[in-house]
């Protein structure tokens, strides 16, 4: 870790003291201001939700303003101040941290500013990091919305490195800030990079599909869906699931459940009747499964390939029920939306050609798929090592109960 070689020699001999946030600053809340109090222009202003929606780490503008004379009434937070959002759903987020670097600024309630002296980016990384998470969780409060006091927060220790020479100190703090802005930057440029490429693999993959399944006028014979499949339901509702069932238990939603009998032996295509991703989620079944009352089951005739079937429908029929429906959005599928739908019907050996195409073009871009966000989630934990790495000194106990 070159990127720490000078941190080392700024750190040589140099007392590393925890203190607590009490000791180095003041809470203030926020008052007053709603998000029905915003206008085009006037005095900046933040409300505590725009933290949690809007903002990064740090800023130096707002999204946001208020009209000048309900501004002089409000709690200002100037720059270097840390806004913190005070109450929110999950423990995870709650104090959720922002550096403030601008122009004196209005914020709300259920928000506070700490006011301090020290480098207001490395409070707000430390705010971030697993030993400032493990000190909050024993003073959230709240059972729907969870909170933390500026009394409690006040208690939580935090990590000040050559505390009685403030010059020295500062020093130590930004460099630890440069290199954690330096990580920041670049897993962001990483997972930029790896969303890029998985969009574009994405789009490789619908356009070699496109060109296999498309067929000039005359070229095939088209059928309806209802013509070449044996199309119903199941008869099993989502309570009937059991964790550790025998059976796959397709149901309503995008993951297959457990059940310990089965309905049907065959191969299939399946899909929910309603509920998330209806009409772009299709299972293949092959062998024994079970099936949800509102869920629908497509069996191909014996000159239809199975496979092609799947392929076609997953590609077209979501397309085909958007144009067909009369409302601007598709919430449940009905049988004759099956029964109407068009599919051509190519040659065995033509079918056959097409699905040993497509299913290699789908075990690579499923590999992809599943293999960049593991890697943009790899990124992501390195950086939260290191960060976490750079506030690791030596604490006494009181500071790490």
């Amino acid at each position: 870790m070159s990127e720490l070689s000078y941190l080392e020699k700024l750190l040589d001999g140099v007392e590393v003291e925890w203190l607590s946030l009490g000791e180095l600053g003041d809470f203030i809340r926020g008052n007053g201001l709603q998000k029905k109090d915003f206008v085009e222009s006037g005095f900046p202003a933040i409300h505590y939700g725009q933290i949690y929606t809007r903002y990064g780490l740090s800023a130096d503008k707002t999204f946001t303003y208020v009209l000048p004379e309900l501004a002089n009434k409000l709690r200002k937070a100037q720059k270097n101040d840390l806004l913190l959002a005070t109450t929110s759903e999950n423990d995870e987020d709650v104090v959720k941290p922002l550096a403030w670097l601008g122009d004196n600024v209005a914020i709300s309630g259920d928000m506070m500013l700490f006011r301090h002296e020290q480098n207001v980016k490395y409070l707000a990384y430390f705010f971030q990091s697993e030993i400032f998470q493990t000190q909050k969780m024993k003073y959230i409060t709240g059972a729907k919305v969870r909170r933390v006091s500026s009394g409690d927060l006040s208690k939580i220790k935090i990590p000040i490195p050559s505390s009685n020479n403030p010059e020295k100190s500062l020093t130590i703090q930004s460099e630890i800030v440069r290199i954690l802005d330096k990580f920041t930057a670049l897993t962001a440029e990483l997972t930029a990079e790896l969303t890029a490429e998985l969009t574009m693999r994405k789009k490789q993959y619908n356009y070699y599909r496109d060109q296999l399944l498309s067929f000039k006028e005359g070229e095939v014979e088209w059928k309806t869906l209802g013509e070449v499949a044996v199309i119903g339901t199941g008869n099993h509702d989502t309570q009937d699931a059991i964790e550790h069932g025998k059976y796959i238990f397709y149901a309503r939603g995008r993951e297959p459940l457990k059940l310990n009998v089965f309905d049907f032996d065959e191969t299939a295509i399946i899909t929910a009747g309603d509920g998330a991703g209806v009409g772009k989620v299709f299972h293949y079944a092959k062998g024994k499964y079970a099936l949800h009352q509102r869920a629908y089951r497509i069996v191909p005739n014996a000159f239809m390939n199975p496979r092609f079937v799947y392929h076609y429908i997953t590609a077209y029929f979501f397309t085909y029920i958007q144009k067909a429906s009369v409302s601007s959005s598709v919430t449940s599928l009905r049988r004759p939306m099956f029964l109407k739908f068009p599919i051509p019907v190519p040659p065995s050996e033509e079918q056959a050609r097409i699905v040993e195409i497509l299913d290699k073009f789908d075990t690579l871009t499923n590999s992809i798929t599943e293999g960049l966000p593991r890697e943009i989630e790899l990124r992501q934990k390195q950086y939260e090592y290191y960060r976490d790495l750079l506030f690791s000194f030596p604490r006494p106990e009181t500071a790490s109960n």
